[in-house]
């Protein structure tokens, strides 16, 4: 899992979600480790303002799959990229195929960039608030998890 490039780690729930929105996109998606099993991964994939979330996991023969929307029958797969290429087509059981992936080098790059200009930015007059960046972005891209409530998000994202 290490390997793939939309594989953040161990992040959390809130970050994950701060991050798809950062990318703000209808079908940006990531990986992450699951906060409440262990041993279990989250594909997670913004559409319409909101993050869906669906467990990943390895059976005992050692193939994937994923839990989608019920009725929709598991497929199994070798490997974890095959999985992410068969959801990169529509209807697989999954609220929004997935089409612009998240990067963890992307993550690296970008806080390097902001780390950056934070610098920049305290050697001139003006400062701007670390949650600008979000009040700069459109409302429907922080709008964050489907069992959330939008205030409940706004009030974590900022």
């Amino acid at each position: 899992m290490e390997k793939l490039p939309v594989y953040h780690g161990p992040i959390g729930k809130e970050e994950g979600e701060r991050r798809l929105a950062q990318d703000g996109r209808d079908g940006c998606y990531l990986i992450r480790n699951s906060d409440s099993v262990p041993g279990v991964y989250c594909l997670c994939v913004l559409y319409n303002g909101y993050v869906y979330t669906y467990r990943l996991h390895k059976d005992d023969a050692g193939s994937w799959a994923a839990e989608t929307t019920p009725g929709v029958q598991k497929r199994y797969f070798r490997q974890i990229k095959n999985l992410i290429v068969a959801f990169q087509k529509p209807g697989q059981g999954i609220a929004m195929p997935l089409l612009y992936p998240v990067t963890a080098a992307q993550r690296r790059a970008q806080t390097h960039t902001e780390e950056a200009q934070a610098a920049s930015n305290s050697l001139s007059a003006t400062h701007s608030s670390p949650d600008a960046y979000f009040q700069q972005r459109p409302p429907h891209a922080a709008q964050g998890h489907t069992n959330r409530n939008k205030k409940e998000v706004r009030q974590a994202l900022g």
